[in-house]
């Protein structure tokens, strides 16, 4: 079955530049040029929440592992981090000297990498907004950056037409690919964490593999590609383009699968949700689209076959290397079989509750951090207030 157009979403004033699913799928996020964060319910007849905050574009959405924060970037240079109720309450950081470009949270909730304009990526402490480190070898705007599913290393990729991969604890740059012949829009990670996916102003999308630091596949497409964003199962990569549509690339066969069309000028973002049964778009004509996946991503055995030079529909053309970055497949009972009903519900409900827990402790530091910056606010306000109250003194005694 086809990938479906489920719902899509009114309520932006203009493009909307990214979209991420919150992990349990009951929220979605979205940034726009028109300077607003939206959060949108899954549900439907529930109201979207509109975050205001931001004096300028959103560019980048993200939200936490636990789901309970949004980080966003703008051209007005802050990174926010948002409690996801309908307060609506933010903290404020001014992160970067130019536009911030890409926001990405670790897998564990603790870092916070972004890119800016100013061509570096910087790296944060999640819970105290603390600034840790920047990485600057790139000699144009950064327009994406992210964290390795281990969170030991970073990918970004920028205007100067590379793509380069840092460690994160040596904060030095690994290698850099140099194959893309235009600006490089977007990068992520497989999650297997063996290669990496980046999207450019070629036309075109390129995979590496991060080991041996060799171009695994070369996809040729007839359009500007902006976003790109990887199935969970590592079998699929779904893309955006200018050219208004949304394509689907079967990674194991090295073909295009489908090419969807939904939106009306250029589609400028795509995620997938955390367990690939949907796919959210965005594009220039203000709307956010949510799709239905329709396709069983463990179809598969277990070997990946090379590929067969060749090109497929579209101008889509894939290149004759293994792709060998790990795929993931469903369980069969026999894997499970060792373990009891029992220890499955007991390791489950811990998961749970150790999920809840770090959720709720990412409410609670973002309150502190939101009440110290109230604070701050009311101490600068008595200290305006004071030193008025003594010009006038020093006006009467005159």
């Amino acid at each position: 079955e086809d990938p479906s157009l489920e719902r899509h979403f009114k309520g932006h004033r203009d493009a909307v530049t990214s979209v991420d699913f919150s992990p349990n799928k009951k929220q979605l996020a979205s940034g726009s040029m028109d300077s607003y964060l939206m959060i949108w319910s899954m549900k439907p007849q529930m109201r979207a929440y509109r975050f205001v905050g931001h004096k300028d574009a959103v560019l980048c959405v993200h939200f936490s592992p636990s789901g309970h924060l949004v980080a966003s970037g703008s051209r007005d240079k802050t990174v926010r981090l948002w409690i996801t109720s309908a307060k609506g309450e933010s903290t404020v950081f001014k992160a970067h000297t130019a536009t911030v470009r890409s926001v990405h949270f670790s897998s564990d909730g603790q870092s916070l990498v972004t890119a800016s304009d100013d061509k570096t990526v910087k790296v944060w402490t999640v819970h105290r907004q603390k600034f840790l480190f920047s990485l600057s070898q790139h000699i144009n705007w950064v327009r994406c950056a992210r964290f390795s599913p281990d969170g030991r290393l970073i990918v970004s990729a920028s205007d100067d037409k590379t793509v380069k991969l840092w460690d994160k604890t040596s904060r030095e740059c690994i290698h850099s690919f140099c194959e893309h012949g235009g600006f490089v829009n977007h990068v992520d990670f497989h999650p297997s964490g063996n290669c990496i996916a980046a999207g450019s102003t070629d036309s075109t999308v390129k995979l590496w593999d991060v080991r041996m630091n060799r171009l695994l596949q070369h996809y040729q497409g007839n359009s500007v590609v902006n976003s790109l964003s990887f199935h969970p199962s590592g079998n699929y990569l779904v893309t955006a383009s200018n050219d208004s549509t949304l394509k689907i690339l079967d990674l194991l066969e090295g073909r295009l699968l489908y090419t969807l069309h939904g939106h009306q000028g250029p589609a400028t973002c795509v995620a997938f949700s955390r367990d690939g049964d949907l796919f959210a778009s965005g594009g220039s004509d203000e709307q956010v689209m949510v799709w239905k996946t329709n396709f069983d991503a463990a179809d598969y055995g277990d070997v990946v076959k090379p590929q067969k030079y060749g090109s497929s529909v579209d101008g889509t053309h894939g290149t004759g290397v293994e792709m060998d970055c790990g795929i993931h497949h469903k369980k069969t009972k026999t894997q499970d079989s060792g373990r009891t009903h029992e220890q499955q519900e007991e390791e489950t409900s811990l998961a749970n509750t150790l999920e809840h827990i770090m959720g709720q402790l990412d409410v609670l530091t973002q309150t502190v951090s939101i009440l110290e910056q109230r604070l701050t606010l009311t101490e600068d306000k008595l200290k305006e207030c004071l030193e008025n109250q003594q010009k006038i003194i020093q006006n009467k005694t005159n």
